[in-house]
């Protein structure tokens, strides 16, 4: 955990990395899930199409998201609520809310 923001009830258990993020509340993290916060490029990191200006940003989630294990998420995700991001899955971009990604 790194430069992060975490919500109250969200679990951030086993063999986690989460930078430069900001979890929502009663959120569940899968053991082995990652969060990236650094493109390869070093680069400025865009949101929805939007450049922030920043070098590192990791994602962006909303309340009561999960994830399965060894899931991915890329650096400036925006995941909305109740989404579910399956065991070994990579999400990226804008997830809506109520998403499933497998």
């Amino acid at each position: 955990m790194k430069n992060s923001i975490i919500m109250n009830g969200s679990k951030v258990p086993h063999h986690n990395y989460v930078g430069d993020s900001v979890i929502g509340e009663q959120c569940n993290l899968g053991a082995g899930a990652k969060i990236a916060n650094l493109r390869l490029d070093k680069g400025n990191i865009r949101v929805a199409g939007i450049d922030t200006g920043r070098r590192k940003l990791g994602a962006i989630l909303g309340d009561h998201v999960e994830t399965g294990i060894n899931a991915c998420i890329n650096v400036g995700t925006v995941i909305g609520d109740n989404a579910f991001i399956g065991p070994g899955a990579v999400a990226h971009g804008v997830v809506k809310p109520e998403s499933k990604v497998f």
